[in-house]
């Protein structure tokens, strides 16, 4: 578990990327910078995280929900993120339900596959338990015909 911004190492192209977002065009950023840049973040990640652990823990749970993070968000006085993160979990909320739903999908119309293709060879395993049982027919047909004459 990671207790200390050293024992974090977020990914450099991730900071990079968040830093070349952040700033305009034309703007360059010192490998020292970057590393501050990532120290720093690695801080952030560690005391919001321990915020939000202590909302579960009064709770009686072990497991963070995004209302924690959006208490300890407000604990650690950055209401003016609450409202674009509220805003970005909504956005996540629903590509998770689109998500559901497109494997939901596709999990109905493998079974209805398997379905189809299960009757298609029940039908043709119909076909060829007929095809003996119309030969014993005939065979049996055959058979009279000769006791007969």
């Amino acid at each position: 578990m990671a207790e200390r911004p050293e024992d974090l190492n977020l990914p450099n192209a991730v900071i990079t990327r968040i830093i070349k977002e952040a700033l305009p065009d034309g703007v360059n950023v010192s490998k020292e910078a970057r590393r501050a840049i990532s120290q720093a973040a690695s801080v952030f990640v560690l005391y919001a995280t321990s915020c939000a652990n202590n909302f579960a823990m009064k709770a009686k749970r072990k497991t963070l929900n995004a209302g924690d993070v959006l208490a300890a968000m407000e604990e650690m006085e950055f209401e003016r993120f609450l409202e674009p993160l509220r805003e970005a979990l909504e956005v996540y909320k629903k590509g998770q339900k689109g998500k559901k739903e497109v494997s939901e999908q596709k999990r109905k119309e493998k079974e209805k596959k398997a379905n189809s293709e299960n009757d298609k060879s029940r039908e043709d395993e119909g076909e060829e338990e007929d095809e003996p049982m119309e030969e014993e027919a005939e065979n049996e047909a055959e058979a009279e015909e000769e006791v007969e004459n």
